[in-house]
């Protein structure tokens, strides 16, 4: 499963789509991907649902989320 935990640069101020789209580019056909970020990335569901992805969210506390991105099967 890749991973990537945007909290970092989020904290620098830096927006981080385009690590988000690298590390999705990268993924293997079957391969999930798994985001942990300070904020629930609800932008992010309809851009990934909309390359055949689906998400599962889990709040972390603190305000923090971990994501874990699929694609759909079928």
């Amino acid at each position: 499963m890749a991973q990537l935990d945007v909290r970092p640069a989020m904290a620098r101020g830096d927006d981080p789509f385009a690590l988000i789209m690298a590390a999705v580019a990268g993924l293997g056909p079957a391969e999930p991907f798994e985001l942990i970020a300070p904020l629930d990335p609800v932008p992010l569901y309809d851009v990934l649902g909309g390359r055949g992805f689906e998400h599962q969210t889990e709040p972390l506390g603190g305000g923090d989320y971990r994501v874990v991105f699929r694609r759909q099967v079928g």
